[in-house]
């Protein structure tokens, strides 16, 4: 088991309710490949650096969690498809 983030950028023009919906949803894609998450860190509504899909800000939400060293590559294929993700990146925390 390793330790890795989730860093996921939302569309900013979502509603509480379907923010918190695509939020459980890639959590649930972690829980399916037997990840353990820790504590969500919700940074909010940001400006974006660039505007991306005619957008200039979005939710900022980082997921640590803890997982086999196949399950990140399964969480971004299905992370990639989701509707109103702007950007994600899943990186490796723990040191070799």
């Amino acid at each position: 088991m390793h330790n890795y983030e989730l860093a996921l950028v939302l569309s900013a023009k979502l509603d509480d309710e379907s923010r918190a919906a695509k939020l459980e949803k890639a959590k649930g894609y972690i829980t399916r490949y037997n990840g353990t998450i820790g504590n969500v860190d919700d940074w909010g509504k940001k400006k974006l650096a660039y505007e991306i899909e005619h957008e200039r800000e979005g939710f900022y939400y980082f997921i640590p969690f803890e997982a086999d060293p196949t399950a990140p590559a399964e969480i971004e294929r299905h992370v990639r498809i989701m509707d109103d993700v702007l950007r994600y990146l899943i990186i490796r925390t723990d040191a070799e």
